[in-house]
């Protein structure tokens, strides 16, 4: 297949997923799949895949730069002096670094514990599988549950939904199970809105794909050569445009339809991947 047409497809896969509650790596995988003939996923392409996530995590600084510069310190009143730094992590109210860090600290921690392990022996088409219909079948469940009061703003997150949220981000981990997914369902069982779990797992996604996304570049920059620098520059781009619009809808949808849609989604794509390819 052309290169430039495989660098859309997947930007496009990319951009699409990676935000909503269906596993971006697991739709990369079976898509590279589909794409090559079942060739295994390595080398430059493996890498394309983790670096155009960078796009993606470009649209939601984009479109939620007020609380990134609110949470530097960078938007403030003018004449308002920087704020000391133990008042960006402590904020007197709202949200504030702390939070995100609590979030961000397991799967940082276990992630980069378990990178090797996860890379050889957990990103296949099998897993992913397992990966997409059990985490369908709890959004399911999650979203039959009825809420009393949730918290409905980033700026109502405490400390301990913020690690109870971190520690259910490291499932995750299994390609196939969706971080914003992850997240979101960790927001919702410690009492968060739906929307408003849905926004803090685009927050929190900033952070943690950037260092992963740095790792595995450091680890394999010798694939990058200017001969390939402008697919992936293809794919960076589609990505980014594909996201903003992908958020978007995502938010207004949820707010429609809540979380119950995704879940049977991702049980047809499972059996549908079984059935095409296993």
């Amino acid at each position: 297949m052309n290169e430039f047409v495989a660098s859309v497809i997947l930007g496009i896969v990319e951009g699409l997923t990676e935000f909503i509650p269906v596993s971006s790596t697991g739709h990369l995988i079976l898509t590279h799949h589909l794409l090559f003939g079942g060739e295994a996923n390595a080398g430059f392409w493996a890498t394309f895949e983790v670096v155009i996530q960078l796009g993606a995590i470009l649209a939601v600084v984009v479109l939620y730069k007020d609380r990134f510069l609110l949470l530097a310190g960078l938007r403030r009143e003018p004449g308002t002096p920087f704020p000391a730094l133990r008042k960006l992590f402590f904020p007197e109210s709202g949200l504030g670094l702390m939070h995100i860090g609590l979030a961000i600290a397991p799967a940082f921690i276990l992630g980069f514990l378990l990178h090797g392990l996860i890379k050889t022996h957990l990103f296949s088409v099998n897993t992913v599988i397992i990966g997409l219909i059990a985490g369908g079948v709890i959004m399911i469940w999650v979203a039959r549950r009825k809420q009393d009061h949730p918290a409905d703003s980033m700026d109502e997150v405490t400390y301990r939904q913020a690690v109870w949220i971190g520690i259910g981000q490291c499932l995750a981990l299994w390609p196939g199970v969706s971080r914003s997914g992850a997240t979101i369902i960790s927001g919702i069982f410690t009492g968060l809105s739906q929307k408003t779990a849905a926004e803090f797992s685009f927050i929190v996604a900033v952070p943690v794909m950037v260092a992963a996304t740095g790792y595995d570049f450091l680890k394999s920059w010798q694939f990058f050569t200017p001969d390939n620098l402008a697919v992936l520059a293809v794919g960076f781009a589609v990505s980014f445009l594909v996201a903003i619009a992908a958020i978007k809808w995502f938010l207004s949808f949820l707010a429609k339809a809540g979380l119950g849609p995704f879940g049977w989604y991702r049980i047809a794509a499972g059996l549908f991947f079984w059935w095409f390819l296993v």
